[in-house]
């Protein structure tokens, strides 16, 4: 569990301090330039996630059960996960979705987390899926304390887009990635 926590403090850590603190994140990234910033916080954020994800994956093989995954919550979190990755579909792009719900890409992160916490209580979950459903309701409700709004004309076809990659990605994962990559079938 090392590593999972090693990744979470980094890919949390980098992202909620950037969130948190933006005057302080603007400050470093004017002193250090905008191009060294940002690879920084990439290397940061890649590093602790590859080290959130062998660690989640050293963890899963020694049963650690902090709560029993609700019984019959598998299709809500199936729901949830393919509105999330509709969500991050429009983050994307300038629909309707994203004018209206502000910050798409965080609701589907808190979405996706959220769902798999809600079927999945093993500690090595709690550490994974908790570290995005915090950076992502952080983004949430800093960003409307800020007032942060997307501003431009939105376009139906984006909307559009956003559902098609939205069922694509969730095609890929459900039948791919979770059962061939994971090695853990949801259906």
């Amino acid at each position: 569990m090392t590593l999972l926590y090693i990744g979470s403090l980094l890919f949390g850590g980098s992202h909620l301090f950037s969130i948190l603190f933006p005057g302080l994140r603007d400050s470093f990234r004017s002193q250090m330039g905008e191009k060294a910033w940002k690879a920084l916080y990439g290397i940061v954020s890649l590093a602790g996630l590859v080290l959130m994800i062998a660690g989640f994956i050293q963890a899963r093989a020694v049963p650690d059960p902090v709560y029993e995954g609700l019984y019959g919550m598998k299709h809500l979190t199936m729901l949830m996960v393919l509105l999330a990755f509709i969500l991050v579909g429009a983050s994307h792009g300038k629909g309707y979705l994203k004018k209206w719900l502000h910050n798409p890409m965080s609701i589907g992160i808190v979405l996706w987390s959220g769902g798999h916490l809600l079927v999945n209580g093993q500690r090595s979950d709690l550490w994974l899926f908790g570290t995005f459903l915090v950076v992502g309701l952080a983004d949430i409700i800093m960003s409307e304390v800020r007032g942060k709004r997307p501003d431009y004309i939105p376009r139906v076809r984006s909307d559009i887009v956003a559902v098609v990659i939205g069922l694509v990605l969730y095609a890929v994962f459900l039948f791919g990635f979770h059962p061939y990559v994971l090695g853990i079938p949801v259906v």
